[in-house]
């Protein structure tokens, strides 16, 4: 009571001069709040599904970068046609930096060049950050009885196109790859698509299929035999694996990894994500995790990623074109 005789009083004391400057200090008080950037979560999309290495990936940097950013990160899975429908959505986005795309090089360098009526191009999209760059091995479950590109090659003979082979979807590396062991070797298989890697591992697990070409990582993840690095050079990690050179054909391919923006995003809020990417791939636990699932980190930042990603595109447009894919192989 004592206390509210005390404001009664103070109240029926105030002049109307002061109560207007009571009235423009909570008001100018309002507004300093309002101003306060709002800390919002940012969406990460993980266009393939979930157990596949991008999904891995992002997975393992998700507690830095959150950290980097001081902000919360959450990791969604948006999948299907090889990974386009994932990118569509953060090409729709709108560019305030509260959704990224979290992405290898299949979406956004090959499939605006493999697929007709794409709702987006690599224009689409403002590179952030390039996270890694993986070396591609073809691998089997080890009770497959395949052991070398040569036991491939002779069951496909045998089999023709009974003989099926995974992908991620159309015009990924993946396909792409056992697209050119086929023409080389003259054989036929069955291509059968996937939503992403964590997919086909469960086609493996069920015996559906026994061969696929993605990124090392799944090698150890799953406890399967490596057949042939489509690499230059062998992978020091699986010395006794060949090449796919040493097989006898001239393969070569990698996944690279990045971060992307939809295309309209400001400069500094670009600028912001890409020091905290950086900032997280030289964090020495998340380099070791990186090196626990093989998976080579090689950061580029937002100027160099641009430059690779339009010399990335400008290559598989040139392929596609002289090998006359279409998206219906």
């Amino acid at each position: 009571m004592q206390y509210c005789r005390a404001f009664s009083s103070g109240i029926a004391i105030m002049t109307p001069s002061r109560i207007a400057r009571s009235f423009r200090w909570l008001a100018c008080t309002a507004l300093a709040f309002a101003c306060l950037p709002i800390q919002a979560q940012i969406q990460v999309v993980v266009n393939f599904s979930v157990g596949g290495p991008s999904d891995i990936v992002a997975r393992l940097m998700q507690p830095d970068m959150s950290a980097a950013l001081g902000q919360s990160i959450v990791v969604r899975n948006t999948t299907g046609a090889a990974g386009t429908i994932g990118a569509t959505e953060v090409a729709r986005a709108k560019p305030d930096g509260q959704t990224l795309l979290f992405t290898p090089v299949g979406p956004v360098a090959i499939q605006p060049h493999f697929r007709q009526g794409l709702a987006y191009s690599l224009d689409s999209f403002a590179p952030v950050c390039q996270v890694a760059s993986s070396p591609v091995v073809m691998m089997t479950p080890k009770n497959s009885g395949l052991r070398s590109v040569a036991d491939v090659v002779a069951r496909a003979r045998r089999e023709g196109s009974g003989f099926p082979y995974a992908s991620t979807g159309a015009g990924t590396i993946p396909h792409i790859a056992m697209v050119a062991l086929t023409r080389l070797a003259n054989v036929q298989m069955n291509h059968i698509p996937y939503r992403g890697s964590g997919d086909v591992m469960a086609a493996f697990l069920s015996g559906q299929l026994q061969i696929f070409i993605d990124q090392t990582l799944l090698i150890r993840q799953y406890d399967l035999h490596a057949i042939a690095f489509l690499t230059e050079q062998r992978n020091p990690d699986f010395p006794d694996v060949p090449t796919m050179r040493e097989a006898g054909y001239d393969m070569v391919y990698t996944i690279w990894t990045g971060i992307y923006a939809p295309a309209g995003t400001p400069e500094p809020v670009i600028a912001r994500i890409e020091q905290a990417c950086e900032r997280t791939l030289r964090s020495p636990p998340v380099v070791q995790r990186m090196q626990n699932v093989a998976q080579p980190i090689l950061y580029r930042n937002r100027g160099d990623f641009a430059t690779f990603s339009r010399a990335e595109s400008e290559k598989f447009r040139a392929l596609i074109q002289s090998a006359g894919l279409r998206s219906a192989e």
